[in-house]
């Protein structure tokens, strides 16, 4: 895409929604850019993603299982990675090679944002689950805490499942 030259407030974009920094000015989440479902709009995903960009992200890491959005990234020259996870969790190979590049990628001092279609339990339980995979925190019920107290929802079922696998990678 070519790029436009843009004035005020446009040129900075908007904040995706329950936009929350996991690991300060390293490691964030958010809704999926333009929203979900019915209330996804091409309009304002164009001005989250250009939010994105001019917060100095370097990569966009998309969980959602299906492809179809991606090319919206290359659109707005957004770098992005897809780790998909699955509605109903994700194997511990997929968690495995997500976490080592993730981690390569936060190590090498890259910001990154991750989302799935809306803010919960994959992305909540994701990040939980690399957290203790890092060894950022120790304990499952503590990187659980933390991530329930950061994006303010509670984890539930699919997310802890994902926590355990990720406890089970890191044993």
């Amino acid at each position: 895409m070519a790029q436009m030259a843009m004035r005020g407030k446009w040129a900075e974009g908007i904040e995706p929604r329950r936009f929350h920094w996991i690991v300060k000015d390293s490691l964030a989440v958010c809704e999926r850019p333009g929203g979900y479902g019915s209330q996804h709009r091409r309009v304002r995903r164009m001005e989250e993603i250009i939010w994105i960009r001019q917060q100095s992200f370097d990569l966009v890491g998309s969980l959602i299982d299906a492809p179809h959005n991606l090319h919206n990234y290359d659109e707005h020259e957004m770098p992005y990675r897809h780790w998909p996870i699955a509605p109903g969790g994700a194997g511990a190979r997929t968690l495995a090679v997500s976490y080592a590049e993730l981690h390569e990628l936060l190590c090498s001092g890259k910001r990154v944002v991750l989302h799935h279609e809306e803010l919960g339990d994959r992305v909540c339980g994701f990040v939980a689950g690399y957290l203790i995979w890092s060894e950022l925190i120790e304990a499952s019920p503590k990187a659980v805490s933390a991530v329930e107290q950061i994006t303010q929802r509670q984890l539930g079922p699919v997310g802890r499942e994902l926590v355990a696998a990720a406890v089970q990678l890191h044993d």
